[in-house]
């Protein structure tokens, strides 16, 4: 990865830039790749004299604007044209990074990463994913918050790069992809399932059909695709069901002696389980269907977090997973235009 260029959003997240500098020296003392840490530079500076760079290709490329959550996504495009999310991509688009990481707006980072860098030909709608874990090991989740407003086209292309999202950095050699809906039985669903549902079933994808939100975390499917406005309710009922879990179980073991006596000899087992479901471990959320690597982190991201995200930016580009969905979508138009050709000739 030594030959891998990362930009880094320096100013986007709650704690910026603190944590985004410290993940980034983490990463680049992991790693080895180079790190752009972009935004205000006497600010990125100070916060580097707290850390050993020695032997780090760490530089920092000057923004003078931040992008807030308040802020609109047309603003981010039309009005901070100094901002650090957008120098960021344009670094990228200029071929002196090969992927950005921020924590800042997603709203923005989404429509600045369309406008610089534009979207991959074959794709109408970008799509934000995100790995959560299920009891045999990790399930993607796409759209979770991209689109809220989705046409059956749209979760079409969210199935497709999906697929290969999951066999080139999930490592499934054939992902089982399925459709979220509120049953499994093909009547079910709405326009927009149903519509979706038969434009899946011909791909040359191992689509196994409707699959309810259980599903997500059982491990009987690879990925799952829905639209924007939904996957982003169960992303945040995720994260909520998890840090509500860790609390009662607190307050349980703190409750009793013999829980507490318990809680010892489980230590272990809590700890794996508290490893498990720490949204950190994953880094952030790939923003799929753009000419251009991109990772987004919760805003509230602390240095693992970050870390990981830097880490599973540099796997995408290292594992060249844009060039390989170009290929996929070629393959895709190909076979349809197979079977056009064939049903012409009946």
């Amino acid at each position: 990865m030594k030959s891998i260029v990362i930009a880094v959003d320096a100013m986007g997240g709650d704690n910026a830039p603190a944590v985004e500098v410290a993940g980034a020296v983490a990463a680049s003392r992991r790693w080895g790749m180079a790190i752009v840490l972009v935004g205000d530079t006497e600010r990125i500076q100070q916060e580097l004299t707290n850390h050993d760079v020695e032997n780090l290709d760490i530089r920092i490329h000057h923004a003078s604007e931040v992008v807030t959550m308040d802020d609109s996504a047309s603003d981010a495009v039309r009005k901070k044209k100094d901002s650090s999310i957008r120098v960021a991509y344009e670094l990228v688009k200029r071929g002196e990074a090969h992927a950005v990481v921020s924590a800042g707006n997603s709203g923005a980072t989404m429509a600045v990463g369309m406008f610089l860098c534009k979207r991959i030909a074959g794709i109408e709608r970008p799509a934000i994913a995100t790995i959560v874990p299920n009891l045999k090991g990790q399930t993607l989740v796409l759209d979770v918050g991209g689109n809220v407003d989705c046409k059956p086209l749209h979760l079409e292309h969210f199935a497709i790069m999906g697929d290969v999202y999951a066999r080139h950095l999930m490592a499934k050699e054939t992902p089982k992809i399925g459709l979220l809906s509120n049953g499994t039985e093909e009547k079910k669903g709405n326009e927009l399932t149903r519509e979706t549902h038969q434009l899946l079933k011909p791909l040359d994808l191992n689509y196994i059909g409707y699959v309810e939100g259980r599903d997500i975390y059982s491990g009987t499917v690879d990925v799952v695709v829905c639209d924007g406005f939904v996957g982003n309710v169960v992303l945040k009922v995720s994260e909520g069901l998890a840090d509500s879990i860790g609390k009662m179980l607190r307050v349980e073991l703190k409750s009793r002696f013999m829980a507490r006596l318990g809680y010892l000899l489980a230590r272990p087992a809590f700890q794996a389980f508290k490893k498990k479901v720490d949204y950190a471990e994953y880094g952030g959320a790939p923003l799929l269907g753009i000419r251009a690597t991109s990772i987004i982190c919760h805003g509230g991201s602390n240095v693992k977090a970050v870390t990981n995200a830097i880490g599973q930016a540099a796997d995408s580009v290292d594992k060249a997973v844009n060039d390989k969905l170009v290929e996929q979508l070629h393959c895709l138009n190909d076979q349809a235009e197979s079977v056009v050709a064939v049903a012409g000739t009946v």
